[in-house]
């Protein structure tokens, strides 16, 4: 005990902390993530042809106004959802909580700030874009499939709001989930460098939208939204990014459903 010293340690002494750990790679968890980032696109596909199959097959121009917001709303929603939960079941167990973790999500001002830059600043990249695109290929043929199926529609208040929110944040909330959440986390635990799994997700979300005429300006879209998940490493700071790109279309389709858009 005589040379024994306790309590703090000697000034000569260094205290290290330990290094941050690196985020936990599993393979399997990878390949579970993109199966499920799979079904959930399945999904999507088996709810939109569900709602159109409960109607005339007359396209979107056919579905009265309840089932055109079903369709706007419900398969994106419901794909998100499945691939979530699946993601708390095979990427981190449903009763540890770690569902968030595997899905990069972190309650961060910080990250929230970034993701608000980005979404601005992508704004001076993607509305020119738009505006180059829809000047080569025609107004008539820029437009988005949104904006197609709400074309020449009318609104009562209260469906063209919820079509307002659907497509400035529930849509944006849930895509994010799927591209930059399950599919990201999935391909991480595969080993794929960081800017490979931006390239990836952002060519697989301009390919998903099945928009080919768009799908170069939708790769352009996707660029601020998937820096800001690389930068920060949270999927809210996407998830902002992406609302925030998503804001002046949703009220240009707010303005347009309620006949104040010529």
């Amino acid at each position: 005990m005589g040379d024994e010293q306790i309590g703090p340690a000697r000034q000569d002494e260094t205290v290290t902390a330990p290094p941050p750990a690196a985020a936990p790679r599993d393979r399997r968890v990878g390949w579970s993530l993109v199966g499920l980032f799979l079904v959930g696109q399945l999904t999507m596909v088996a709810v939109s042809v569900l709602v159109l199959l409960s109607h005339d097959p007359n396209g979107t121009a056919g579905l009265e106004d309840g089932r055109l917001l079903a369709l706007l709303l419900v398969p994106t929603a419901s794909g998100a959802v499945l691939a979530a939960v699946g993601t708390g079941r095979f990427g981190g167990g449903p009763r540890s909580g770690r569902v968030w973790r595997e899905l990069a999500v972190r309650p961060s001002l910080k990250d929230v700030a970034i993701g608000s830059a980005f979404g601005f600043g992508g704004l001076a990249l993607t509305l020119p874009a738009a505006a180059v695109w829809a000047a080569w290929v025609g107004d008539d043929r820029a437009s988005s499939a949104v904006g197609d199926a709400f074309a020449g529609r009318e609104l009562p208040p209260a469906a063209a709001v919820v079509v307002f929110l659907a497509v400035w944040l529930v849509a944006p909330a849930a895509e994010e989930v799927l591209f930059r959440g399950v599919l990201w986390r999935g391909l991480e635990h595969l080993g794929w460098n960081r800017w490979v799994v931006f390239a990836a997700t952002s060519v697989v979300f301009s390919l998903a939208h099945l928009e080919l005429l768009r799908t170069p300006l939708l790769l352009v879209l996707s660029i601020p939204i998937g820096l800001a998940r690389l930068v920060t490493g949270n999927l809210l700071a996407s998830v902002v990014a992406h609302q925030l790109n998503n804001f002046l279309p949703a009220l240009a389709l707010l303005l347009a459903t309620t006949g104040n858009l010529g």
